[in-house]
């Protein structure tokens, strides 16, 4: 059985162990009040989601 000539260090053994690729969030435009929202989440400005109120949104002053 083979034997590693040198230890491998934490970075490169974590390097090797990622299968992803880090990619932005995709965003859409809110068609209550146009503000940008990530994909099948409610508007945070708004609380709307698929032209239905799902938040009620309070507003301070």
């Amino acid at each position: 059985m083979a034997h590693p000539k040198r230890k491998t260090s934490k970075q490169r053994r974590d390097k090797r162990r990622t299968h992803y690729k880090a990619t932005a969030p995709t965003v859409a435009i809110c068609s209550n009040c146009g503000a940008t929202v990530r994909y099948h989440r409610v508007c945070p400005e708004c609380g709307y989601y698929k032209g239905k109120l799902a938040i009620e949104k309070t507003v301070s002053a």
